[in-house]
């Protein structure tokens, strides 16, 4: 639901998630494996280039920091302000060298707080210090 959202918001066409979900906006609203893996087979048909090649030339890896914090109203997260000052906080840290995302689990009543950046050091500490607020905001008992 999440990364439709954020595809319809920024009239994106391609979205997905570390969990594989790949959704093909022009195609279908939801993630289909199958559906992704034909489309790359076709591109890399189409440009007659390896998929080590095209992965290289088109993505920066950067060390990513997943964590859950297990809350009482995974659904406070919405208007939890001070939760996304801290987030603010942290994305002006980084800049344009990484992302956050925060948001609920669908299954569990999770947060699941994720910090990308250009070190590992830094994906630990800006997430570690997100984890703190949304512990201290949202937090189970």
């Amino acid at each position: 639901r999440y990364v439709l959202e954020a595809l319809d918001a920024n009239d994106w066409a391609l979205g997905g998630e570390q969990s594989g979900h790949v959704i093909l906006r022009d195609v279908s609203t939801t993630g289909d494996g199958l559906l992704s893996g034909v489309f790359l087979l076709a591109l890399m048909q189409e440009t007659g280039r390896q998929l080590s090649d095209l992965a290289s030339s088109s993505m920066t890896r950067l060390p990513q920091v997943l964590r859950n914090v297990r809350v009482i109203n995974r659904d406070g997260l919405e208007s939890a302000s001070p939760i996304w000052d801290a987030v603010r906080e942290v994305e002006k840290e980084l800049g344009d060298s990484g992302r956050v995302l925060l948001r609920p689990s669908g299954t569990e009543p999770l947060i699941r707080v994720m910090v990308e950046a250009p070190t590992l050091e830094q994906a630990e500490s800006a997430c570690d210090r997100l984890c703190v607020v949304v512990e201290q905001t949202l937090a189970a008992q």
